[in-house]
């Protein structure tokens, strides 16, 4: 079993599933969120700063998010089964809000307003909350 305390880097930048790993992925969606609120805030109709080291960040971060949770509560030795379902969710979810992420990086110029069109969909906000969610319940099994 994976120790829940434990974590490992892997390729890419990623950690294999433990507590650290889960706030490895929490912090980099959070941060990247942050950046995001305060770049579409600028209202600049080029690109500037740091955004695409973020986007990419968050893309990263949602890589295999679902696999992830998959390992993670199996490591905690809990009854996985309650988990399932609401891991596809964040699965589903991530996958959307990867596409959106994706599509963003392929621009040729990352504007404030794309960002905050990004900000403002639905798939990734459902994942942040969706996040918020999972993170706090498995807290009492840390």
């Amino acid at each position: 079993m994976i120790d829940p305390a434990s974590s490992a880097t892997v390729s890419g930048g990623q950690t294999t599933p433990g507590a650290a790993g889960l706030a490895t992925r929490t912090n980099d969606l959070e941060e990247a969120y942050e950046f995001f609120l305060a770049y579409a805030a600028q209202g600049t109709p080029q690109e500037s700063g740091q955004v695409r080291e973020f986007l990419a960040r968050f893309d990263r971060a949602l890589d295999g998010l679902g696999a992830f949770f998959t390992t993670y509560v199996a490591g905690l030795q809990i009854d996985p089964e309650p988990y399932r379902e609401f891991i596809e969710v964040i699965a589903r979810d991530a996958r959307a809000a990867q596409a959106a992420v994706r599509m963003v990086l392929a621009q040729p110029a990352v504007t404030s307003q794309i960002v905050d069109n990004l900000n403002a969909s639905i798939h990734v906000r459902a994942l942040l909350t969706d996040l918020f969610l999972i993170d706090e319940v498995l807290k009492g099994h840390q």
